[in-house]
């Protein structure tokens, strides 16, 4: 299999804003959830494209591979820490899922499975190489954020907020890191993060609530 693109830096990282103590948790994500209609949708769109990509069909193995790439890449560089080791994992991640789509049963999304598999790929690449460590977000993902602002004040500021948010989450434990990624980058339910880390879904929360607790004193 050719090696997916050159990703860059993970989409939204100025999108994490985090609500005084006390405030409901659902409002990180309320900006990004899908309404019910989109999101039956996208998984009846989801769906088609695996039957096809089952039968052969090399244009929906393109398309379910391009539409994934990002949110895959996301999950592996907050493991990794590193942009080539995460590249790495993103591509055996698409390699191992794509070989084993017969063996998707549909009991979760494909998101949802697919990003389990790139947890795992991300996971073995790093015993492999012995880096457990934290990441180390590029502040290029700032940059991508704030270029959309004219004025460059409001650009410098947005770059520095995002960056600032990006190295907090570097400092989080990897299972809370992963589940504040998860349901506030990726809008996953407790229940689908719970199948990606490979938790149960009590744990998936407890995690969760704790990234978001230690983010506030971070960002304090």
């Amino acid at each position: 299999m050719r090696r997916p693109p050159a990703v860059g830096p993970v989409p939204g990282a100025a999108r994490l804003t985090l609500q005084p103590a006390g405030a409901s948790d659902e409002g990180v994500a309320s900006e990004t959830v899908s309404t019910g209609c989109e999101a039956a949708r996208s998984a009846r769109e989801e769906a088609a494209l695996v039957a096809r990509a089952r039968a052969g069909d090399r244009d929906a193995l393109a398309a379910l591979v391009s539409s994934n790439l990002a949110a895959v890449y996301g999950v592996t560089a907050r493991i990794l820490g590193d942009r080539e080791l995460a590249a790495d994992a993103a591509q055996d991640a698409f390699v191992n899922a794509l070989g084993a789509l017969h063996r998707f049963r549909g009991e979760a999304s494909f998101r949802t499975w697919l990003l389990r598999i790139a947890v795992n790929a991300a996971r073995g690449l790093a015993r492999r190489r012995g880096r457990r460590r934290g990441v180390e977000v590029a502040l290029e993902a700032a940059a991508n954020v704030a270029a959309d602002h004219a004025d460059p004040a409001t650009r410098v500021a947005l770059g520095a907020e995002a960056a600032r948010v990006e190295r907090a989450l570097a400092r989080l434990p990897e299972k809370q890191r992963l589940a504040v990624t998860l349901r506030v980058y990726h809008d996953l339910s407790y229940g689908e993060i719970s199948a990606v880390v490979g938790c149960s879904e009590g744990a998936a929360r407890v995690n969760y609530h704790l990234g978001i607790k230690r983010l506030r004193e971070l960002l304090r």
